[in-house]
This record gives structure tokens, C-alpha cells and sequence, in this order.
């Protein structure tokens, strides 16, 4: 690695059955057009090399044996820190026997971040039904990456809150994965307070915004027009805005959602902090579907993903599109950039 280069981008290879191999070929293909920063892979080498040939890609994969070899690989071959499959993997067939392996990228990946040898980790979708038979104990990714967080950086924060992230618009769910009659009772003032500062600190430190805007939904139609709507909004939404703003955070809300995302309003903030999982993805994935990111805030170190799934059933056609992938490799490499505080080299 020359100097003043951050180090490669680490990748892991999501569940082999999907689409991940595939949508990393795709995105190394395109490394020239993309100006992308050089990644490794952390995943079957002999995996990849079959893919390639069922796409007629014929992409030359190289085993490397550490990070620093990356560099001067990625030019002319993809480089893959070889992870092992317990099975061949089939297209759109995912085993549990390859879980482990799975796994394993990811650990090793966030191990190499904690290192310095990785500049950020690249996350390719994983299955989670598929991974509890390999011992998987995990909501998702996320929740996994916290509990790394905490083994490899045991005296730092691991706050983890997900964004998705677009050029049009970043969005941030209070509440994600629960059943829509629960949210009311998990929304919190303490909650709000406590997302938006992490908010506000990651868009300053690793998206260059200096006091950044945010804006916060709602949770009922029309933000409970002062209680006859719901008393969320008055009781529970506006004390959070109050205490944001008297801490000097550039906040405002609670904001009627139905009016919040049209380009008018977008160009007023630089984030929203939604209430519930679709009121923030709905409005993101309906304007940058292909381009999305999602990003974890509150870690110490940068993790970046598709905002999409492993698509078993199109796994292996050559039809998923890796838009989403080479926009978390590049938003991983910007966010990498302001961490080090140093450039790189781009591939020209």
C-alpha cells in the first residue's frame, strides 16, 4: 500500500447461493468505469471462479494471503482472502453446512477493520433462517456486528442505528423490525434523543456535514395535530425535539411524514429520523430502489451493505444489477476517507 493510501475495502461474500458472488463480480468488472476504491473478498476462491464461468464472465480470481496484497492485485484480478465452504454452493439452494463459513467472513472481516488492514467492511446479503442452523443467534447483521464491535473495541460505543442512504435521500427508522401495533409503545423520548445525536455525530464525522439538519417524522397522521390525532407526537415527539435543539443540534419536528419527502422539503435537511421501518424505507427505496445503502451508525468502525437481499430466486441468472453494492463500496470508501483523514489513489 503506498503512502497516504487508506488500506482496501474488505467484502464478504453473503451467502453463496445468492446473489453476493455474483454482484461482486459484477461490481470488480466495473471497477474501471466506477473509479472504485480496491477490495478484497472474503469468500470461497473456488466459488467465485465457478460463478464466473456460469456468467460467462471469465473474471481472473487471485488468492491473496493478507490485505496489503490487495492493492496491486485488484488491478488485473479479483482478490479473495480464500474462506472455505464446507459444500459447493448452488445458485438459489442455500445450505446450511456453508453457515459457518458464512459467518466466518464476517468475523474476520471486522477483525481486519480493528487491525488496520481493512479500511471498512462491505457486507453482501446473508440469510439469516440459513445461518441459525450454523449456530446464528442474531436478529440480523446488525446486531451481529455490535456484539464484534464489543469483542474487538471492548472500551468503545456500540450504538448500532441503521440509515439507509441514497444521493436523494437518507433516512433513519426509529423502530425497525417489530410488528407495527408494538411501535407506539417503543417510541421514546429517550430513544429519539438518543438516535438523533448518533445521527448528527455520523453525518458530521463520516459524511463531511457540518451541523447537519435533521428532520423528525411524526409518528401519526398529521404529527396528532396537537393530541386529537394521538398524543404520541405532543408527549413524546416534540420534549425530544425540545431537548435536541437545546443541546444545539440543528433539529425540527415532529413533521407531518405525508409532506416530509417531496423535493421541496428534501432539500431542507440532510437526514430524517422516521418512526417506524416503512415509514423510512417506503419513501428511499420508491426513489433510489437500485442505489440505496445501508449504513450502520454507531460503530467504531465503517460497515456498509446493499439495501437489498440474497434473491435466491434470481441467483446465478446474471440479472441482478450490483448498483446497490458499488454505491456501498463507494459511500464505504468516502466514509473510510474522512475516518483517516487521508486520500487514495483512484483506478483512472
Amino acid at each position: 500500500m503506498a503512502p497516504g493510501e487508506i488500506p482496501p475495502l474488505a467484502v464478504t461474500m453473503g451467502d453463496p447461493a445468492g446473489i453476493g458472488p455474483e454482484i461482486t463480480l459484477a461490481a470488480w468488472q466495473r471497477r474501471h468505469a466506477e473509479r472504485l476504491a480496491p477490495f478484497a473478498v472474503l469468500g470461497d476462491a473456488p466459488m467465485l471462479t465457478s460463478r464466473s464461468a456460469l456468467l460467462g464472465l471469465e473474471i481472473p480470481i487471485v488468492r491473496i494471503a493478507s490485505f496489503d496484497e490487495a492493492p496491486a492485485a485488484f488491478a488485473s484480478a479479483l482478490p479473495v482472502l480464500d474462506v472455505p465452504l464446507a459444500k459447493p454452493a448452488v445458485p438459489g439452494q442455500p445450505d446450511a453446512a456453508n453457515g459457518a463459513a458464512v459467518i466466518a467472513a464476517i468475523e474476520r472481516a471486522v477483525a481486519a477493520t480493528h487491525a488496520g488492514e481493512a479500511a471498512a467492511v462491505v457486507t453482501n446479503p446473508i440469510a439469516k433462517s440459513v445461518l441459525y442452523a450454523a449456530g446464528f443467534r442474531h436478529p440480523g447483521h446488525t446486531e451481529f456486528l455490535a456484539e464484534l464491535a464489543l469483542r474487538h473495541w471492548p472500551g468503545e460505543a456500540a450504538d448500532p442505528v441503521m440509515m439507509i442512504a441514497s444521493d436523494m435521500l437518507r433516512v433513519v427508522p426509529l423502530t425497525i423490525h417489530i410488528p407495527l401495533v408494538r411501535v407506539p409503545g417503543a417510541v421514546s423520548t429517550d430513544a429519539i434523543v438518543r438516535t438523533a445525536r448518533i445521527m448528527a455525530a455520523a453525518l458530521d464525522r463520516d459524511f463531511g456535514i457540518v451541523r447537519p439538519r435533521i428532520a423528525i417524522a411524526g409518528l401519526n397522521p398529521h404529527a396528532g395535530e396537537d393530541g386529537t390525532m394521538g398524543h404520541e407526537d405532543r408527549d413524546i415527539v416534540a420534549p425530544a425535539v425540545a431537548a435536541l435543539r437545546a443541546e444545539g443540534l440543528a433539529v425540527t419536528g415532529p413533521h407531518p411524514a405525508d409532506t416530509l419527502f417531496h423535493a421541496a422539503r428534501r432539500a431542507t435537511y440532510d437526514a430524517v429520523l422516521c418512526m417506524y421501518h416503512d415509514q423510512a424505507l417506503i419513501p428511499v427505496k420508491t426513489l433510489a430502489f437500485d442505489t440505496g445503502v445501508n449504513v450502520t451508525l454507531g460503530l467504531p468502525f465503517v460497515r456498509t451493505s446493499p439495501d437489498h437481499g440474497t434473491a435466491f430466486d434470481i441467483a446465478g441468472r446474471g440479472v441482478a444489477s450490483p448498483s446497490s453494492l458499488i454505491a456501498s463500496l463507494r459511500l464505504a470508501a468516502s466514509m473510510a476517507e474522512r475516518r483517516y483523514g487521508r486520500s487514495r489513489d483512484i483506478l483512472s
